[in-house]
C-alpha cells in the first residue's frame, strides 16, 4: 500500500501537476470516512499519511477519565500518560487505532471518494494553469474523437476539447495530427471536473494569428476595429493605423503578401479581406465593396439598401449570400442588395402609378425640382414633352436624354427620382 501511494503521489505530481500535499489531503479525508465505518465505536477519527513513506496512521480522539466505561471513547489517566506524560484528567488525547489491514481495506472502500477528490484537485490545477491563458493560441495533438466530430486534443498535462461546432466544416483531422487553436474558455463539467475548450472558428482566432504575424498589430500601431467571419470560407477585417506613416492594409499583407499568406495557410486557404476602417458605416461599406460602385444607397433603422449594376450583383452577393451577409455584419446592419435593372423597373412602375393619380397639380407647369439646378430645369422646360410632373412621371430616362440636349442619363435618373419622391 505504501509503495502504491508513493507511486500515486509521484504520478500526479509529474503528469498532472497536482502538488503532493493536495493529493495527501484528499486521500486523508477519504480514508477518515472509511475509518469511521470500518472501526466500530470510534469517534473523531483522524488519518495521517507520511508524505515520503506513504505510511498510514489512524487516530481516535479519546476522553481521559478516572474510570473507563466506554473503551472506544475513553482512556484512563495511566494509559494516557504513557502516550503523553503531561496530560491531565478530563482532557482529550489522540490514540492510534490503525487496524493491521486498514491500508488495503480502506483504500478499497475509499477508491471512489479518492477519485472524486482528485478530480476536483485536478480541476483546480487546470484552472490555475489555463484560466489566465484564455484568448491565447495553443498547440496540441488530436488524441481521439468523441460523440462524432468533437476532438479531444492532448495539450500535455491536460486534455482539451475542440467541439465540432468550433472548427470549420471544411477541416478534417486524424488522430495524431497537430492542431493549432484558440484557448476559448475553461469551464466546469457535470462530474465536478473542468475542461479546456478550444476553437478554430471564432473570429478571434484569426485576430490572434494576425497578431503573431504582424508586429504592428502586436505593438498597437495597427488596430483591428472590426472582424467578421464565415469560418472556412471568408474573413473580413477593418483596420486602422494610429501612425500616419504606417499603411494598415500594407502592413497586414506584408512584402509580397508573406504575412497574410502564413495566416491563410493556417486557415486552409480561407479568403481574407483587409479593409481600411472608417467610422462612417456607409464609407466603410463602399471600401469593402471596391472596386464595385454603389449606384444608389439608402439607410433606415439598421437596414442598408444598395443598388449595383447587374454585372456586379453576383460579386456583391457572393456564394449563398455570404459576401452580403459579412458586409452587413461589418457595418452592423442588414444589407439589402438590388440589381439596377430591377430597381429601374420598380421605380418606373411606381412613377406610372403616381402618374395615374387625378391630382391636378401633376399637370401644372414645372417651376423647380428640389436639388436640380435651375438651368437644367430651364433646359428641360424647352421641350413640351417634359414640362409637367405627370409627363415626367410617364417618361423613361432614355427618352429624356434623347429629347433634351445636354442632359446625361445620370441626370435624367436624378430628375425622375426627385419628382417621384416629391409626389409620394
Amino acid at each position: 500500500m505504501n509503495k502504491d501511494l508513493i507511486a500515486i503521489f509521484e504520478y500526479l505530481e509529474r503528469e498532472k501537476g497536482i502538488k503532493r500535499e493536495i493529493v495527501i489531503g484528499a486521500i486523508e479525508e477519504s480514508l477518515r470516512i472509511a475509518a469511521r465505518k470500518s472501526i466500530e465505536g470510534t469517534a473523531n477519527v483522524t488519518v495521517n499519511i507520511h508524505p515520503k513513506t506513504g505510511s498510514i496512521t489512524v487516530y481516535s480522539e479519546k476522553h481521559i477519565v478516572e474510570t473507563v466505561t466506554s473503551p472506544s471513547l475513553e482512556i484512563s489517566l495511566e494509559e494516557a500518560r504513557e502516550l503523553d506524560p503531561d496530560c491531565e484528567l478530563e482532557q482529550f488525547i489522540d490514540v492510534e487505532v490503525t487496524p493491521k489491514d486498514f491500508g488495503r481495506i480502506a483504500a478499497q472502500k475509499a477508491r471512489q471518494i479518492i477519485t472524486q477528490k482528485l478530480r476536483g484537485a485536478e480541476r483546480d490545477v487546470i484552472y490555475e494553469e489555463y484560466r489566465h491563458r484564455t484568448g491565447e493560441i495553443i498547440s496540441g495533438t488530436v488524441k481521439r474523437f468523441v460523440k462524432g466530430p468533437n476532438l479531444i486534443v492532448d495539450l500535455g498535462k491536460v486534455e482539451a476539447i475542440l467541439p465540432g461546432r468550433n472548427y470549420p466544416k471544411t477541416e478534417k483531422y486524424k488522430v495524431g495530427e497537430k492542431v493549432l487553436a484558440l484557448l476559448w474558455e475553461v469551464r466546469d463539467t457535470d462530474n465536478e471536473g473542468a475542461e479546456v475548450v478550444l476553437t478554430r472558428s471564432h473570429p478571434e482566432f484569426v485576430k490572434q494569428l494576425l497578431e503573431q504575424e504582424v508586429p504592428e498589430i502586436a505593438d498597437g500601431t495597427i488596430v483591428i476595429e472590426k472582424i467578421v467571419r464565415e469560418a472556412g470560407y471568408r474573413t473580413k477585417l477593418a483596420v486602422r493605423s494610429i501612425d500616419n506613416k504606417v499603411d494598415p492594409v500594407g502592413a497586414c499583407v506584408g512584402i509580397r503578401g508573406n504575412r497574410i499568406k502564413n495566416v491563410v495557410r493556417e486557415l486552409n486557404n480561407e479568403k481574407i479581406d483587409i479593409i481600411p476602417f472608417s467610422p462612417d458605416s456607409i464609407e466603410l461599406l463602399e471600401r469593402a465593396l471596391e472596386p464595385v460602385e454603389i449606384r444608389k444607397i439608402s439607410a433606415e433603422e439598421r437596414v442598408v439598401s444598395i443598388v449595383v449594376d447587374d454585372e456586379d450583383y453576383p460579386i456583391v452577393i457572393g456564394k449563398k449570400g455570404m459576401n452580403a451577409r459579412l458586409n452587413g455584419q461589418l457595418i452592423d446592419a442588414e444589407l439589402e442588395v438590388q440589381r439596377m435593372s430591377e430597381y429601374n423597373r420598380a421605380m418606373a412602375l411606381q412613377r406610372l402609378q403616381l402618374a395615374q393619380s387625378k391630382d391636378p397639380n401633376l399637370d401644372v407647369k414645372l417651376e423647380s425640382i428640389e436639388g436640380i439646378n435651375p438651368l437644367i430645369i430651364e433646359t428641360l422646360l424647352s421641350s413640351e414633352k417634359f414640362n409637367t410632373p405627370r409627363k415626367l412621371l410617364l417618361a423613361m430616362p432614355e427618352q429624356i436624354v434623347e429629347e433634351v440636349p445636354g442632359i446625361s442619363l445620370e441626370m435624367a435618373d436624378k430628375i425622375l427620382e426627385q419628382v417621384r419622391k416629391e409626389r409620394i
